[in-house]
């Protein structure tokens, strides 16, 4: 069973492509995220000696990482050939979606904000676990269902007030409640999923579209219109976009953080049914009820 084409990956890798020039000049939500999921390895003791930066744009995480004594060599990955030039060695052009690597190749995988271009999100994050030497880590984040959903309103009702319908402009991206179903179907273990919003403000419409292009993350959805965005709805929907006292417009960036471990023996592991050695009735000062009876007052 195929996955739904919803990503036009040539599209994604053309919009990096496009981007890899300008990048360092928008790539602020890429710096402040990747320092947060940098920061989420003070909390783990351990020495990482091969990484795999999936997703590595420029080789902003190599740059972060490479500061950390207990990181060694970290081999990036990125759709983009431009991005990969940029990047510097060891890094090579693959795509998150068939990783070019044997499997337990790695000791740490992490990814910043690259997942949410996959078709098939659980095929990726299965490659990503197999990727995974035993006990390895998996650090992710990426964009989550609730980025850009003013943007998204905006360009909708301009659309439909502009021609009487409306394709999608802004990327479906993942729900923060499904993320951690996602990662134990993938085979990942002591998974834990948390998000943050950050608020972004922009002058305008005009300058929050010119840095998603900037950035790479401009619409690559299959379906999208492949025309020209007619002038008189880009006008509408900034027209309709509500701002802020001063004029300025604020944008939402949804972020989700993905944290998972490949299985290995020595992980704690939940306890089978029935094993428990101490009753909860006990723990909580109560009376045990048993299978058919109700609550209420005890007859002697």
């Amino acid at each position: 069973m195929t996955s739904p084409l919803v990503f036009d990956r040539r599209a994604v890798r053309l919009h990096r492509d496009r981007a890899a020039s300008r990048f360092d000049r928008h790539d602020f939500l890429f710096r402040e995220i990747g320092e947060r999921l940098v920061d989420r390895l003070d909390d783990v003791k351990r020495r990482f000696p091969r990484v795999l930066d999936a997703g590595c744009r420029t080789g902003l995480l190599r740059a972060l990482l490479s500061r950390r004594p207990d990181v060694e060599t970290v081999i990036g990955l990125d759709l983009s050939a431009g991005m990969v030039a940029r990047a510097g060695a060891p890094s090579v052009v693959g795509d998150e979606e068939l990783l070019p690597f044997a499997d337990q190749s790695f000791d740490l995988v992490i990814s910043n904000l690259a997942l949410h271009w996959t078709n098939d999100l659980p095929g990726a994050l299965v490659q990503l676990r197999r990727a995974l030497k035993p006990d390895g880590l998996l650090l992710a984040a990426m964009f989550g269902g609730e980025t850009l959903s003013v943007l998204r309103a905006s360009l909708i009702d301009a659309e439909l007030a502009e021609t009487g319908g409306a394709r999608p402009r802004v990327s479906p991206v993942a729900d923060l409640r499904d993320m951690g179903m996602l990662l134990q179907r993938a085979g990942f273990e002591l998974p834990v999923v948390d998000g943050d919003t950050l608020s972004v403000s922009y002058p305008d419409v005009p300058a929050l579209m010119r840095d998603l292009r900037f950035m790479g993350e401009t619409n690559a959805v299959a379906e999208r219109q492949r025309s020209f965005t007619r002038r008189g709805m880009l006008a509408r929907a900034a027209a309709t976009y509500p701002q802020g006292a001063d004029g300025r417009i604020e944008a939402g960036f949804q972020i989700i953080f993905l944290t998972g471990w490949a299985p290995h023996a020595s992980q704690p592991k939940p306890l089978r049914p029935g094993s428990a050695t101490t009753r909860l009735a006990d723990a909580l000062g109560g009376n045990e009820i048993g299978t058919g009876e109700t609550a209420g007052p005890r007859r002697r």
